[in-house]
């Protein structure tokens, strides 16, 4: 019920009651959380002193707490907790084909269990198992974060990535575009280890003529200004807005293009020394004017970074949360592994400065007005970065990087739900929008790292204590 409650006087009562009538009793709610601070992600203050009520997945009510009695079947005493919007990871992947449907579904646990309540899968090869998965969730019978997809990753022919769309021609992006809208996909995501340049921005191109959002990566052989100038939606990861910070962009570029049909055509990493030794502060700050200028937003994806440059040198044979991910998933993650232990000290010191370099775009990018959104990249492949954990390395990661608590926070609540264009039901609390809800034992605002200080995750209006969400990991285990 929106509103207030109709409170009446003595007389008026007594008039009611001599007609017959007696005053409605008070609406039920289906979850009250009474006298709790509100995280405003949108403001980064706080509201103190709350009373937020639930009914059918909602909030139907938000106001300062009083005396008021509130009816309903599950109160929660907010006092010394602290309420914001569910999380959203902005990156990560269910993939690995059929035989790791099931491996891939415990994810969901796991992601929910550390206050996920959103996640943008950004292809793989499982989009059949990803809708049926939203059926239940729909339905009640699966608990787990709300998931949009992208389905299906657009590269070109002999992709790395098995269920790509693979694209040549403006007719042959068309047809994959054809086939992604009838899966009725939430976005576009490119892929960049076959497809052409040409390729890459006519599908921007005939994506944004439909009306469909696009990211992904991108050829070297094409400028990030050229891809925003297209209707680029978003860049993943920051390899790309790395390369548009160079001075020496349209050279480089053009190196590129004059490899390619050679026997020795030059890709991404071949390249990034020489990025890195043309960075140029004038070239960074036009890059990010234009991506603000085009509402272009970036998924910087830092922990995963930290994680693979460090993976030939760390042991991870006894993560805690090894024991959650299935051991099919984890025996995908051997490629990478021994490719990072066969890497040169030389190769590996290189890539260690190369991520300390992407931190400093970040706040960079924020200060222009960028879009910042938080994403992990986790999922099967990409080794040790755990569902769930990983979204709040991510938050660490935005923190040192140098944005606030609060900016961090956004990355992952309301500018997701702005990207993803569902702002008017989720993304802050409101009367309205969606019940996707986590209670915390202490301020985020002022450490981020207390979002991961779980009192309780709500989720569809449906509240999973501590304790719940605890059992529900003991039942993944290995």
């Amino acid at each position: 019920m929106k509103g207030s409650f109709l409170f009446l006087g003595l007389g008026a009562a007594a008039l009611l009651t001599a007609f017959g009538h007696r005053p409605a009793p008070p609406t039920s709610y289906d979850v009250v959380i009474n006298h709790v601070t509100i995280v405003d992600v949108e403001t980064g203050r706080l509201r103190p002193n709350q009373v937020v009520a639930v009914a059918k997945g909602k909030i139907v009510r938000l106001e300062p707490a009083s005396k008021a009695q509130y009816a309903a079947q599950q109160t929660i005493d907010g006092t010394g907790r602290y309420l914001m919007p569910g999380l959203w990871d902005m990156h990560v992947h269910f993939r690995g084909g059929d035989s790791l449907a099931a491996a891939n579904k415990k994810s969901l646990t796991l992601y929910l269990a550390h206050g996920i309540t959103t996640v943008r899968d950004c292809g793989g090869d499982l989009t059949p198992h990803i809708f049926q998965w939203r059926r239940e969730e729909a339905a009640g019978t699966l608990a787990g974060p709300r998931l949009f997809t992208s389905g299906p990753k657009i590269d070109g022919p002999g992709g790395t990535w098995p269920g790509s769309l693979e694209v040549t021609t403006p007719a042959q992006v068309g047809k994959a575009l054809d086939s992604l809208q009838r899966l009725k996909v939430d976005y576009v995501k490119i892929y960049d280890s076959k497809i052409s340049g040409e390729a890459y921005l006519s599908t921007i191109a005939q994506a944004e003529a439909r009306g469909m959002k696009t990211t992904g990566h991108m050829p070297y052989s094409v400028t990030l200004g050229e891809a925003v100038n297209r209707g680029l939606d978003a860049t993943e990861h920051l390899y790309y807005v790395f390369k548009a910070c160079s001075g020496k962009e349209d050279s480089l570029t053009a190196l590129v293009r004059a490899s390619l049909n050679t026997s020795k055509p030059l890709g991404l990493f071949a390249m990034l020394p020489a990025v890195y030794d043309t960075y140029s502060l004038a070239a960074a700050a036009r890059i990010f004017q234009q991506m603000a200028a085009h509402h272009t937003a970036a998924v910087p994806t830092l922990a995963i970074g930290n994680t693979l440059a460090n993976l030939g040198t760390t042991d991870h044979a006894h993560d805690t949360l090894l024991a959650y991910i299935d051991p099919k998933i984890q025996r995908t993650y051997a490629k990478r592994q021994a490719s990072a232990r066969q890497q040169s000290a030389a190769a590996r010191a290189f890539t260690q400065k190369l991520e300390a370099k992407f931190m400093t775009l970040v706040p960079q990018m924020q200060a222009a007005g960028v879009t910042i959104l938080a994403g992990s990249d986790s999922g099967p492949f990409n080794s040790y970065t755990y569902p769930g954990a990983s979204l709040h390395d991510e938050l660490r990661e935005l923190v040192q990087a140098g944005l606030t608590p609060a900016q961090a926070l956004r990355a992952t609540t309301l500018n997701g739900a702005r990207f993803m264009g569902v702002a008017d039901r989720t993304g802050t609390i409101a009367v309205g929008k969606d019940a996707d809800l986590l209670l915390l034992t202490a301020n985020p605002l002022v450490n981020v790292a207390n979002a991961r200080k779980i009192s309780a995750v709500v989720s569809r209006g449906k509240v999973y204590s501590a304790p719940t969400l605890a059992g529900m990991l003991r039942a993944i285990k290995n």
